[in-house]
């Protein structure tokens, strides 16, 4: 049974930083492309960051150059550094793990999310 499980939200101040960190079990890790997504209070979920499988990352860009994605494969692991948090950063961060085998999309896994509010 796979699991995602992310860990390291709570509340911090604009300007602060987080590092949610997301454990995965029951599968194997290192062929997965990894993401974090978010939604906020009122909005859909969107892309905030990606790692393939390779290292290759991507970002939405209203966190470029704040949000760094990384990766462990030994530990099964993918984190996401957020720096100069701002308000508008508040959400639920969700991990995603995404795999595309033989040209067709494997069963996405998501873990159940981890609370992030910036506020003062």
């Amino acid at each position: 049974q796979v699991q995602l499980v992310e860990t390291g939200g709570g509340l911090v101040q604009p300007g602060g930083s987080l590092r949610l960190s997301c454990a995965a079990s029951g599968m194997i890790f290192s062929p997965y492309n990894m993401g974090w997504y978010r939604q906020g209070p009122g909005k859909q979920r969107e892309l905030v960051a990606t790692i393939s499988s390779g290292g290759s990352t991507k970002y939405v860009d209203s966190v470029k150059g704040r949000f760094t994605i990384s990766r462990d494969n030994p530990k099964n692991a993918v984190y996401l550094q957020m720096n100069s948090l701002k308000p508008e950063d508040t959400a639920v961060y969700y991990c995603n793990a995404e795999r595309v085998l033989y040209g067709t999309p494997l069963q996405p896994y998501w873990g159940q999310g981890t609370q992030v509010t910036v506020s003062s």
